[in-house]
C-alpha cells in the first residue's frame, strides 16, 4: 500500500528550476532510497516532502492527504519526520532537550515513555543525557538526530545523509541502526551519498539527475546495472 505518493512536482528556487516534475512513491514498509550526485535535487525533493519548501505544481500525497499546502509544524502530526542533512540538532541544549523538542506534537504524557525507548535505542545518548548536544561526537550526534525524528512516532522517518561525514565504522553503524528500525516497522525514505550502503539495505530505489527521475527499479539490480555502478558506485 502507498503511504507516500510524490506526483509529478515541480520545485523552484526563485527563476531556477530544481526539481522537474519528479513522480515516485514509498510502500508501507519499505525503505526507499534517493540517490544521485551533488546537486541532484535530492535535499530539494525531501525537504518540499517536509513541507520546508513549496512545490510550484504537482502532489505531496501522504496517507491518502495531499500536504503540499499543509503547514510545516502540522505535517509532523500528519506522520512525517525529517533527519535533515547536517543532523542540525540544538547545539545549546542537552540531548534530553533535543529529545524533548522532537516530541513537540505529542501529549506530555506520552513523552517520558518515548524517551525510555529512544534511551533503550540508543544507549550512548542515554549516557550523554545532560550533556551538551553541540559537544557530542559526529556519530553522536546523528544518533540525537535520528532519535529526535523518532520522538514524534512517525510513520514516514526521512533521513538526509545520515553518514555524512562519518568514518566508515561509524556509517556502518548507523545503517545497522536504520536496518533495525525498519524491522521494528519504520517505513524509511533515504537520502544518502553512499550508494553502495543505500542500495544494500533498501527494497527500492530512484536515481535523480538535475531534478529529474532517470531511473527506478529494485535496490538490488540498481546495485548491479553497470550504468549506476559507473556513476555512482566507482566501478
Amino acid at each position: 500500500m502507498s503511504l507516500l505518493k510524490i506526483d509529478n512536482i515541480h520545485v523552484f528556487y526563485g527563476a531556477i528550476h530544481a526539481i522537474k516534475g519528479v513522480s515516485f512513491e514509498v510502500n508501507q514498509d519499505e525503505i526507499v532510497t534517493l540517490i544521485g550526485a551533488n546537486g541532484a535535487g535530492k535535499s530539494t525533493t525531501l525537504n518540499t516532502i517536509a513541507g520546508l519548501l513549496r512545490p510550484r505544481s504537482g502532489a505531496v500525497m501522504f496517507d491518502g492527504q495531499n500536504l503540499s499546502s499543509v503547514p510545516t509544524g502540522k505535517i509532523v502530526s500528519h506522520g512525517m519526520a525529517l533527519c535533515p542533512e547536517g543532523r542540525r540538532i540544538f547545539q545549546q541544549m542537552t540531548v534530553r532537550e533535543n529529545l524533548e523538542m522532537g516530541g513537540f506534537t505529542r501529549p506530555e504524557k506520552e513523552i517520558p515513555g518515548s524517551m525510555d525507548e529512544m534511551f533503550q535505542r540508543f544507549p550512548r545518548l542515554k549516557e550523554r543525557e545532560k550533556q551538551i548536544a553541540g559537544t557530542l561526537s559526529g556519530g553522536e550526534q546523528q544518533m540525537l538526530a535520528m532519535a529526535r525524528a523518532l520522538m514524534s512516532r512517525p510513520k514516514l522517518l526521512m533521513l538526509d545523509e545520515p553518514s555524512m561525514g562519518l568514518a566508515p565504522i561509524l556509517v556502518e553503524q548507523i545503517f545497522e541502526i536504520i536496518k533495525e528500525l525498519h524491522g521494528s516497522g519504520t517505513t524509511i525514505l533515504l537520502v544518502e551519498q553512499n550508494a553502495q550502503m543505500a542500495l544494500s539495505i533498501a527494497d527500492r530505489a530512484y536515481v535523480l539527475e538535475t531534478g529529474k527521475i532517470t531511473m527506478e527499479g529494485k535496490a538490488s539490480e540498481l546495485l548491479h546495472n553497470d550504468a549506476v555502478r559507473q556513476a555512482y558506485l566507482g566501478s
